[in-house]
């Protein structure tokens, strides 16, 4: 991407949502805003510094907010939430986005197995009813084999395996 003119590396940036096993939140702002990022790429900067002041799109975050299970985190700054709560807000963050590609790096690391089965779910019926292309990296080798349609196993950078979920066996896990 390093290479692209600024204007194609925006609309990139735009078709491609990420959630990271760290969140990537801004700790001393609320929900709302952390949420509302998920607009960035659409909107002008003085657009983007309005929303600090005053929040654009409060029914779009709380929609979002709502989906992943949180809608009175709202205004909670995030510093102040567990982490399977800023997991949630950094998941709300890709559904105001509203990309093309989702790439979801241990989406549900933070979570406790209810809530992971709620987000995995959640991430697929984007993917499926949405037409969105998702990625995502798990540990949990049970939620792959549950919810996904391939796995590709890796160690150590290298692929063991690349199968549809109907081909994997017990001994290749």
């Amino acid at each position: 991407m390093a290479n692209l003119r600024p204007k194609l590396c925006r609309q990139l940036q735009r078709q491609i949502g990420t959630i990271y096993q760290q969140f990537n939140l801004v700790d001393n702002l609320r929900g709302i805003h952390n949420v509302n990022a998920g607009h960035l790429g659409h909107c002008s900067f003085l657009q983007a510094v309005i929303s600090l002041i005053y929040p654009l799109e409060v029914e779009t975050a709380l929609k979002a907010l709502t989906q992943v299970g949180i809608p009175e985190k709202l205004y909670e700054r995030t510093e102040k939430l567990s982490g399977g709560q800023q997991q949630r807000v950094a998941l709300a963050r890709i559904l105001v986005q509203n990309p093309v590609t989702i790439l979801a790096d241990e989406a549900i690391s933070s979570l406790d197995s209810e809530r992971s089965r709620e987000i995995i779910n959640l991430l697929c019926q984007l993917s499926e009813n949405g037409g969105k292309t998702m990625v995502s990296s798990l540990h949990a080798v049970e939620y792959a084999l549950r919810y996904f349609q391939r796995i590709i196993a890796l160690r150590q950078g290298r692929i063991l395996f690349d199968a549809p979920i109907a081909d994997v066996t017990g001994e290749m896990v």
